[in-house]
């Protein structure tokens, strides 16, 4: 019978089998500080595409992206959007990123998407909340870095009542 405390060989080149496997994935990574925004700060709109953009320009992408929202929303918990940009979806040239960012909300980074060419086609969808009336903007980000963006207006009602 062998005693179940000894340390054999193949449980040794397991375990340093399993840790070779998990540096490489960089899971022992030294532990880092963690980046969230404190509870009970507000974020502009404008100081999150700050954060998020630096000073990166933004043309007019009213030619290029579909952003469908509600003009009124009659519950700011359940807002559906969607955003669908006519772009190629090649390796070279393709739709990146795309953000969902509402001016008035405390976090004004509602959503935000990654694609990739084998997408096929630049379009997203979600449901996202707004916590009053203001401007949403969908922010696109091409593959070369150039960030096109379309704003609309939302009327956030209380209580359900469109007007």
């Amino acid at each position: 019978m062998r005693d179940s405390s000894k340390l054999t060989r193949r449980t040794m080149l397991g375990t340093l089998g399993v840790l070779g496997v998990a540096a490489l994935a960089g899971d022992l990574a030294a532990p880092r500080r963690a980046e969230a925004q404190p509870l009970g700060l507000q974020e502009t709109g404008e100081e999150a595409l700050r954060r998020v953009f630096g000073g990166r320009p933004m043309k007019d992408g009213s030619s290029v992206i579909k952003f469908d929202i509600p003009a009124i929303a009659e519950n700011g918990s359940l807002v559906q959007t969607s955003v669908a940009v006519e772009s190629p979806m090649t390796p070279v040239a393709y739709v990146k990123r795309v953000w969902i960012v509402a001016d008035k909300n405390r976090i004004p980074v509602v959503f935000r998407a990654t694609l990739v060419p084998e997408a096929g086609r630049a379009s997203v969808g979600a449901t996202i909340r707004l916590g009053e009336t203001g401007d949403v903007r969908a922010i696109v980000e091409q593959s070369d870095g150039t960030l096109l963006a379309v704003k609309r207006e939302v009327k956030v009602t209380v209580g359900g009542c469109g007007g």
